[in-house]
């Protein structure tokens, strides 16, 4: 079969929208999408777990105002929200909607999750519907047993209402490879949704799961360009302190960049673009001005010195695609 994947090559994030790390007010929320519409961008990424709906919330306010039939959307399942009046903390969301986040990938919990993110939106359709965090990061040891209930549970629900066509395409929205390996021998995903495993810094993807993804025609959505922030200029790495090699390895990289009078954001970006099997890369931001720069970097020449010095120093690996 034919396999959905997202426009790219770059897409919108949504957990900041979500308040992730600190709060960001409606309006500038609103005027971050509305600048990656009009740069161009039609692919947007969201989630129940971003601000406890509050992402979700965002995106359908500004997103109705557009031909639904111009933009593809994605949000995630797995996480169901009930009303709680206390705000239970969510991190690392701040500030969000009053509602209670309970993790669970069993089939009728599913299907009412797409129907509860579809009123949350205002919309009568989303494109694509990840099962969010089924992983070690997440769950533990016990993603194990979690994703038996999901490949019960989730994988046929979501398709059932792909064969409906209720939605275009299904897959794992993760920070792990291991589960997508396991989704695509075990059952018949679309596209997977992968932050923080194929950037500039940082490749485990390379190895497994992009060669499996080329011999079954399934895309990859790559999260987390930028590492969190390291290749952005700031001290994160996957939402932590980065550890000293990392930020070893990012200046070295820089220093290429600088010889050839390269910005390594434009690098970062349009290395993780670079590979067949990624459809679109989904660098987040809270405010405009951020996705300008963002759309400004995707077409930034980065001269073809950079990836060859790159690569002759071991900065990324010999059979890593790069921009031609």
């Amino acid at each position: 079969m034919t396999h959905y994947a997202p426009p790219g090559p770059l897409g919108f994030g949504g957990a900041p929208l979500g308040n992730m790390f600190e709060a960001v007010d409606d309006a500038s929320a609103e005027a971050a999408l509305a600048a990656a519409w009009d740069c161009g961008v039609r692919y947007f990424d969201t989630a129940p777990h971003y601000g406890s709906g509050l992402s979700e919330h965002r995106f359908g306010n500004v997103l109705r105002a557009y031909p639904r039939e111009d933009f593809v959307l994605s949000t995630k399942v797995g996480r169901l929200l009930a009303p709680d009046a206390s705000r239970p903390e969510n991190p690392p969301f701040k500030d969000g909607l009053p509602f209670r986040v309970e993790v669970d990938y069993s089939y009728d919990r599913v299907m009412r999750s797409v129907e509860d993110s579809l009123q949350r939106l205002g919309l009568a359709s989303i494109d694509v519907a990840f099962v969010h965090d089924l992983a070690e990061d997440h769950l533990g040891a016990a993603w194990v047993e979690a994703f038996e209930v999901a490949r019960e549970g989730a994988f046929r629900a979501l398709s059932e209402l792909r064969e409906q066509g209720v939605i275009k395409g299904w897959g794992l929205g993760v920070n792990r490879t291991e589960p997508c390996v396991r989704a695509l021998e075990e059952a018949d995903p679309d596209v997977f949704l992968l932050a923080g495993r194929y950037s500039l810094l940082n490749q485990p993807a390379l190895e497994q799961l992009f060669p499996m993804c080329a011999e079954r025609g399934v895309h990859v959505v790559v999260g987390g360009p930028y590492n969190s922030g390291l290749l952005a200029g700031g001290r994160t790495f996957e939402y932590a302190d980065a550890p000293s090699e990392m930020v070893e390895k990012r200046n070295a990289i820089a220093a290429v960049c600088e010889r050839h009078g390269a910005d390594i954001r434009a690098a970062a970006l349009q290395f993780c673009a670079a590979h067949p099997v990624v459809a679109a890369i989904i660098p987040g931001a809270k405010r405009a001005e951020k996705v300008r720069e963002n759309a400004r970097l995707m077409a930034e020449t980065v001269p073809a010195a950079v990836w060859d010095e790159l690569h002759a120093e071991g900065l990324i690996p010999e059979d890593a695609p790069t921009p031609s």
